[in-house]
């Protein structure tokens, strides 16, 4: 038999515990038990021994807690408005001549917080800086970076600095801030909505990734395009702002501000939240086969329209883009929301974009068809192999039972009377193809206008589709479409 633990002990230990008491032995264990741990104590607070390096990590993550900020709402009691947000612009005094127009469309005066953070003091042309627009904040002097020598890209440097300089300002009751470019825009209102849904007392960045494949190829799946913007909540730009610096001592050599940040963020532990309302608009020519076929969530923010075409037809990309803040201004929950319906007696679909488009198809096709975009734009870079997109697409194509007709938002009314909607839509031209046979010759070439009424007092829940009517006369050229909540089983083509 193999003998046990307590056997091979030696003789003489053995009789040592037996003679002991046992109140004088279980004393003795009590004591060295708190030497033991006063001595753990010890080494845990000494600095040398706190070093990440033994880790192989790249900064020390002992961030302050949320409670150490008297900037912090630590209770949840009250939902986040937009009083909460501070909005980060970045801006030059070269571009925001030629982009203010583009932040005033959505900058609320006394009632939007933030600021443009520009790359030097503004010159006389731009004084007195207009009420229209967001105050201005110069940046830090970063050519005092120790590591400035080593900046592959100072101009994006500036840019993710800018997270740290508005941190300084001081601002109080901030919840969230906003990284954006100055060509971005905002539906400040759905923003408000989506942020609401996150705990702001914790760690949080949200953004969004490009369409295009590459580009998320190029920088990082798992990214937050700075141009379409990112937020990240108030306890977090608290955290890493003893850390931003050490950020861009260690990631000189990046050449764009969004991957630093993203770099930063991942070292310290904290990973992209996608919300698909943020768009980068990686895309270039024309977008409308994009914006018509949104994904089902609230639109939050477009970027780089200063590289595509004019979002509407005979419009400057500047009338254009206030045209679509009219829609905005009445219900942002619907702006860009796809509404699909049937129309059986003449074997039509309709797809209706909200305050911006509405296509009608000579057949009845599937939702998982009309959902796709239709590839009426091409991918930011050249020369890029497939795949191209984040999402499929739908190609172009002269079938007359394939080819919508096309019409573009043309007005909006509310009537307070009965809370209701009513926003038209004009046909931006001929489609010039025979009618679809297949369907029996219905043809919607007579059709010049579409109005649609939707709900006034009804926003649209995030997420959740709806359903419509279609009243159509063929001895009329209006057809007239009412938007409500789907039915059970409804949503089956």
């Amino acid at each position: 038999m193999t003998p046990s633990n307590a056997t091979n002990l030696h003789p003489s230990i053995l009789q040592e515990f037996r003679v002991l008491p046992l109140g004088i032995l279980c004393k003795s264990i009590a004591i060295s038990g708190l030497v033991l741990l006063l001595f753990y104590a010890f080494l845990s607070n000494n600095p040398e021994n706190q070093s990440s390096d033994s880790f192989n990590l790249p900064f020390q993550l002992k961030w302050p807690t949320a409670s150490s900020s008297s900037n912090v709402n630590n209770t949840m009691d009250s939902p986040t408005n937009i009083s909460h947000i501070g909005f980060i612009v970045i801006g030059s005094l070269n571009s925001w001549k030629n982009r203010k127009s583009y932040i005033e469309s959505w900058w609320r005066p006394n009632v939007t917080r933030g600021y443009v953070f520009l790359d030097k003091e503004p010159t006389e042309e731009f004084l007195p800086w207009p009420s229209t627009s967001p105050p201005f904040q110069v940046n830090e002097d970063i050519t005092k970076l120790r590591v400035y020598p080593k900046i592959a890209n100072p101009l994006q440097v500036r840019m993710f600095h800018s997270l740290l300089d508005m941190y300084r300002v001081g601002d109080k009751g901030l919840r969230w801030l906003i990284m954006c470019d100055d060509d971005s825009i905002f539906f400040v209102d759905n923003l408000v909505e989506v942020l609401r849904k996150y705990d702001h007392n914790k760690y949080q960045y949200i953004g969004g990734i490009s369409e295009c494949v590459k580009s998320n190829a190029d920088f990082s799946f798992d990214m937050g395009f700075g141009g379409a913007g990112y937020a990240v909540s108030y306890p977090f730009a608290q955290a890493i702002s003893t850390k931003l610096e050490d950020c861009i001592e260690r990631y000189p050599h990046l050449w764009v501000s969004d991957h630093m940040a993203q770099s930063c963020f991942a070292d310290l532990g904290i990973a992209l939240t996608i919300e698909k309302g943020i768009h980068q608009i990686d895309l270039r020519g024309d977008i409308s086969g994009f914006l018509s076929y949104l994904p089902q969530s609230p639109l939050l923010t477009l970027h780089h329209l200063d590289i595509v075409d004019p979002i509407f037809p005979s419009m400057d990309r500047y009338e254009a883009l206030r045209h679509l803040m009219k829609a905005a201004k009445v219900d942002q929950s619907r702006v860009a929301q796809q509404t699909i319906c049937y129309q059986r007696e003449s074997n039509w679909s309709f797809s209706v974009s909200w305050g911006y488009s509405t296509h009608i198809y000579e057949n009845i096709i599937p939702r998982s068809i009309l959902r796709k975009p239709i590839e009426t734009f091409r991918p930011f870079s050249k020369n890029t192999r497939p795949p191209l997109y984040m999402f499929n697409t739908r190609w172009q194509i002269n079938n007359p039972c394939e080819a919508p007709h096309v019409f573009f938002f043309e007005s909006i009314e509310h009537n307070p009377e009965n809370d209701q909607v009513l926003t038209t839509y004009v046909r931006a031209a001929q489609r010039n193809l025979p009618p679809c046979s297949a369907s029996g010759n219905h043809s919607a070439d007579s059709i010049s206008k579409i109005r649609v009424l939707s709900q006034a007092t009804t926003r649209k829940t995030a997420g959740v589709i709806e359903c419509c009517d279609v009243d159509y006369k063929a001895e009329t050229n209006i057809t007239d479409i009412k938007i409500r909540s789907c039915l059970k089983d409804e949503v089956i083509a």
